[in-house]
């Protein structure tokens, strides 16, 4: 943390295909998470956290037809949909970035024609024309080999793949194989949880992955980004999709790319593990740029034991949560049900009683409690500078920086925990009503010690809920404190 001067976090951008779920939530909640505990630490104007929406390919196409509408309406109006619910669960993000933003288009086609140039390593041409064949799934916008097929069907949408044959231009990803395997190995480029690495590693190791197409047919795909030297084709949507990580920053001039580029964390979740591990590296490779310094990765969620499907309809809407619990009280419950990395099951039913126990009866009576005893027994008057838990903010630093928040949250809960109990085991309303000198002493070192924790439990939890925890703070920091008038948390009716 000490020689951290800048702090770049990305989300994947979302495709438009979908609407906002709890699994797009999860990942912009960690990275907003993330991006306020790095501005506290290293100053807004050091952090650049971007996220976005992915808006090309057939299968918006074919959405928008269905929807009677084209394309670019079509992905103006879900766009807007993700960027209502980041503004819902108070999501600061530095920028938004749209694959059909004009500045984006305009520098993937610059970026198209620098790898239509390059050499790889071994002296070839980056990229060259073929024809491909083989099967294409238009829900996942890939091409996929038949090993991976279940029964014939696409693993994730269940359907037959279609067999296409066109001329396309590729991109040599055999020439970097090794390479981006070397950089994996020693840490140049980390994949967090270690499980996820070695995934890439096993496949590296295969040593069969073909070349991938950096385009398609027109014919095929009408709705995406020309391919500058060749008016047949578009730009694949992959390639298009990952460049957004520079294109946002002004690649390859701009005062943000120069400050915050390589990334320095990149979130995302497994299904689209191998398109950053193995296509992002080789193509920054091809352009000669460094690679991100670490790819995160969580795993798959489930909602109470099922698979996510509108079919089924428990696909939880972000939006719904918020106007039920609020906005940080909706990322507090997503953030501390499940560690991250981890294959997760959702359970929505839990939140309610845990909404009250945690938040109501717990962080939300503590502040009252401390606020009222301190109000009534000591004329609402605290003459210290409360003493900073120093270890214990450390320790939650290195929770943070390791991505183990449900960790942080269990420590700042347990220190909750412990000073409602201390409470419960002084009993400061039975020591104002004694007259002995000893008991007024040790009332007020007993109201102290409260105030201190209450002090360390609100600056704890600021990257958590920035909100809650300004309000604890300016409750501390009156001139007399007063129990707030109204409740921290409103619990909840049946």
């Amino acid at each position: 943390m000490e020689n951290l001067k800048k702090y770049y976090i990305t989300t994947p951008i979302y495709y438009v295909n979908d609407q906002p779920h709890i699994g797009h939530a999860y990942t912009t909640i960690v990275a907003d998470v993330l991006a306020r505990f790095y501005r506290e630490k290293i100053g807004t104007e050091n952090v650049y956290f971007l996220t976005g929406t992915d808006e090309h390919g057939a299968k918006i196409a074919e959405s928008a037809a269905k929807a009677g509408i084209d394309p670019q309406k079509f992905t103006d109006m879900v766009s807007q949909k993700f960027q209502v619910t980041w503004q819902n669960l108070d999501i600061a993000y530095d920028q938004f970035i749209r694959t059909t933003d004009i500045q984006h288009q305009k520098i993937v086609q610059d970026i198209l024609l620098k790898l239509k140039e390059a050499k790889t390593p071994q002296g070839q041409d980056v990229i060259y024309q073929a024809e491909y064949q083989g099967l294409y799934c238009v829900g996942c916008e890939k091409f996929i080999l038949e090993s991976e097929l279940v029964e014939g069907l696409c693993p994730d949408h269940h359907k037959k793949p279609e067999q296409l044959a066109e001329q396309n231009w590729f991109f040599r990803l055999q020439d970097y194989l090794e390479i981006i395997a070397q950089k994996i190995k020693s840490e140049e480029l980390k994949i967090y949880p270690d499980s996820r690495k070695n995934e890439v590693l096993g496949l590296l190791e295969k040593q069969n992955l073909p070349d991938f197409s950096i385009s398609r047919s027109k014919k095929s795909v009408p709705w995406g980004i020309d391919l500058p030297w060749d008016e047949t084709q578009k730009a694949y949507v992959w390639v298009d999709a990952l460049s957004n990580y520079i294109t946002a920053l002004d690649y390859p001039d701009g005062e943000k790319f120069q400050k915050f580029w390589p990334a320095d964390c990149q979130l995302m979740a497994l299904d689209i593990l191998k398109f950053h591990a193995l296509y992002w590296p080789a193509i920054l490779l091809a352009l000669d740029l460094p690679l991100p310094k670490q790819l995160n990765i969580h795993g798959f969620f489930t909602i109470n034991g099922q698979k996510m499907s509108k079919t089924l309809g428990n696909v939880i809407d972000p939006n719904e949560l918020v106007k039920i619990y609020g906005a940080e009280s909706t990322k507090y419950l997503i953030l501390s049900q499940f560690s991250f990395g981890a294959e997760s099951d959702i359970k929505v039913e839990d939140f309610p009683a845990k909404y009250n126990a945690d938040l109501v009866n717990g962080l939300g009576n503590l502040v009252n409690r401390v606020t009222n005893m301190i109000e009534q027994y000591l004329g609402g008057e605290i003459n210290l500078k409360a003493e900073l838990e120093t270890e214990f903010l450390q320790d939650l630093e290195i929770d943070l920086q390791s991505l183990k928040f449900r960790d942080a949250l269990l420590k700042i809960w347990d220190l909750i925990q412990e000073a409602n109990i201390f409470v419960d085991q002084n009993k400061p309303w039975l020591l104002s009503k004694s007259e002995k000198k000893e008991d007024q002493e040790k009332l007020k070192i007993v109201l102290e010690k409260l105030f201190s924790k209450l002090y360390n439990i609100a600056q704890a939890l600021k990257p958590f809920m920035p909100e809650k925890s300004q309000e604890i703070l300016a409750i501390l920091s009156a001139d007399k404190i007063q129990k707030p008038s109204e409740p921290l948390f409103k619990r909840l009716e049946n």
